[in-house]
């Protein structure tokens, strides 16, 4: 097309190409010429094949009408969309950095029940006199926040060097059996080198959370977009999106309509269901809050605003109703766990209360909208 010999063509790709980094080869499309039909979300045609496809029909220069999925409109973005106004075009913002963290990249089998988990926990002092909840924490996954949150707990040694890692017997016992047997083959040299510590620990995030009790969280991958508040010792992994905030101002302007249509504008799609992306970067770096009430901002500055307040208590209140729902108190007890430093357990107070909390999680809830 730049040399004048072709004057129009055509794409079929999954319908990820509409977002992320995929989607700069549709804004090349975009600068340089015109994109003239689309469809942005379409069934494949193969059987078996579980995607989602976009087709595009672009040219150097179209003067007719310009349609998506048979609509006319003005113009078609890069995110196959005919909207007037490019929202692909939304910068990271200053006031936004630092803040969202993908999970951690574990790249091994650190995670052990919690079964195993507390038997280690009650353990004896090992040969350096510490106890090993210095290295071991509740884990949670994308999936585990739609559902309910499990028993599962993870192995974290942090940035231990491995003499001092070797000092906790049992856990450490527990990944030279299972993750340096894997990690001892990985091409890239720190993986390798680094076998007992986690592939991507992201250090910033746990920095940012040094002084908090709480985090919010988010999958990075849901059908519904929703926020959570999860304790400071539970560990995300690389499917779970981190806000490094624990007040209830910052957690109600992310759990308001207007955030959510955003994170659709913004985000991907990611398989057959097309469950929307959220991303710290593409989406949560670029998303306007309220000036005065941004991420930059502490919470304290902002307390006495009366913007802050009725935002906090309208957060705290969906917060309250929410998990009145999950764990309703004549269904489930709050257990303390064997040692001091973690979150209490929920568990099911009977068989019968087992069987209806299997039903009581969030994408459930978010399908049903109750009252």
């Amino acid at each position: 097309m730049r040399e004048g010999r072709l004057k129009r063509a055509g794409l079929v790709a999954t319908n990820s190409m509409r977002g992320g980094a995929s989607r700069r080869v549709l804004a090349a499309i975009v600068t340089e010429g015109k994109v003239f039909d689309a469809w942005d979300d379409e069934r494949w045609v193969v059987k078996g094949v579980a995607v989602r496809v976009s087709l595009i029909c672009f040219a150097k220069e179209f003067a007719e009408e310009v349609r998506v999925d048979g609509r006319v409109v003005q113009q078609i973005n890069s995110d196959l969309t005919g909207a007037t106004i490019d929202i692909t075009a939304a910068k990271p913002l200053e006031e936004n950095q630092h803040t969202s963290f993908q999970g951690v990249t574990k790249g091994g089998a650190f995670g052990v029940d919690g079964v195993l988990a507390r038997q280690w926990l009650e353990a004896p002092v090992n040969p350096n006199g510490r106890y090993n909840s210095d290295v071991l924490r509740p884990t949670v996954s994308g999936g585990n926040l739609q559902k309910r949150l499990i028993d599962k707990w993870v192995i974290d040694f942090g940035m231990l060097a491995e003499r001092e890692a070797a000092l906790y017997a049992a856990p450490f016992g527990f990944v030279t059996q299972f993750v340096w047997p894997e990690r001892i083959h990985n091409r890239r040299e720190l993986y390798k080198r680094y076998w007992w510590r986690f592939a991507e620990r992201r250090p910033g995030m746990w920095t940012n959370l040094n002084n908090l009790s709480r985090y919010i969280a988010t999958p990075k991958v849901s059908r519904h977009r929703f926020f959570l508040y999860l304790d400071r010792s539970i560990v995300p992994d690389n499917l779970v999106i981190v806000i490094t905030r624990d007040d209830d101002t910052t957690f109600g302007i992310l759990s308001s309509r207007i955030h959510r249509a955003w994170c659709l504008a913004k985000g991907a799609w990611c398989g057959v269901g097309n469950d929307p992306t959220y991303t710290p970067t593409s989406t949560f770096e670029t998303y306007p809050f309220p000036e005065g009430l941004t991420p930059n901002v502490p919470a304290a500055e902002y307390a006495d605003d009366p913007r802050a307040v009725a935002i906090a208590e309208a957060a705290r209140c969906l917060n309250g109703l929410r998990g009145m729902w999950l764990n309703p108190p004549d269904l489930v007890e709050r257990v303390p766990e064997v040692v001091p430093g973690y979150p209490d357990r929920i568990v099911p107070v009977s068989p019968k209360a087992a069987t209806i909390l299997k039903k009581r999680t969030l994408t459930n809830l978010y399908n049903e909208r109750p009252a």
